[in-house]
């Protein structure tokens, strides 16, 4: 992959929310042995964004274990899971801390200049949420959007109805996702953005340039 510029890129539309732009990229790896590693490096360097609330959307309970196991070695990442035998109650914490987190996000120039005052350092941990499809936000039977600022497709869904559902339930308006792609997935890429109708850019190569946009881009800085 080659390095994008400072200035950002166009901004990418969503179908389903045309009035707010989202940015839509694919990070590409060789081997699958490779995206965790990748994903754990992009975590880290996201995570240094104090509240920054992210979801990593996997196609499988084995996948969401995986990576729940990863990120407990990052420390700037508070993390919580959804999968489909958590409890009602449980399940209601996770989505009430996690909608927390993405309402210090939109104060986050204030929640900044609070946390130099000695604030928790739990408090100004980034806040994921790992959940698999079939645990997404029933927004149909009421329950709100996650409203995360970053979506990360763990696994890239194959059908446009599986990406515009976890666009729905997981990601704010003016958000960013980032599919992970590997090998000859790139086909599928392709055909998402045909029957999607929307671009999906290669991310850059170098995390801090993303880093620096996803911060500028989201939090309109």
């Amino acid at each position: 992959m080659e390095s994008m510029e400072a200035s950002p890129s166009p901004a990418f539309q969503s179908p389903s929310r045309s009035s707010q732009p989202q940015l839509h990229f694919y990070l590409a790896v060789d081997r699958p042995q490779f995206k965790m590693e990748t994903v754990v490096e992009l975590l880290g360097v996201l995570g240094r964004r104090p509240w920054l609330p992210i979801v990593v959307c996997c196609s499988s309970r084995d996948e969401l274990d995986a990576v729940c196991s990863s990120l407990s070695t990052l420390p700037c990442i508070s993390f919580a899971a959804l999968y489909s035998d958590l409890g009602e109650r449980e399940r209601a914490m996770v989505l009430e801390k996690f909608r927390q987190a993405t309402v210090n996000s939109e104060v986050i120039e204030e929640c900044l200049e609070e946390s130099e005052t000695g604030e928790e350092e739990d408090e100004k941990k980034s806040h994921l949420v790992v959940v698999t499809d079939v645990c997404l936000p029933m927004l149909s039977s009421g329950e709100s959007s996650l409203s995360s600022r970053v979506l990360i497709n763990y696994e890239l869904p194959t059908k446009k109805d599986t990406y515009t559902r976890r666009l729905a339930s997981c990601l704010a308006s003016g958000g960013i996702v980032v599919n992970m792609v590997v090998g000859g997935e790139v086909t599928t890429l392709k055909s998402l953005e045909e029957s999607s109708g929307i671009i999906i850019a290669e991310m850059p190569i170098n995390v801090f340039l993303f880093y620096r946009l996803t911060f500028c881009f989201v939090f309109k800085l």
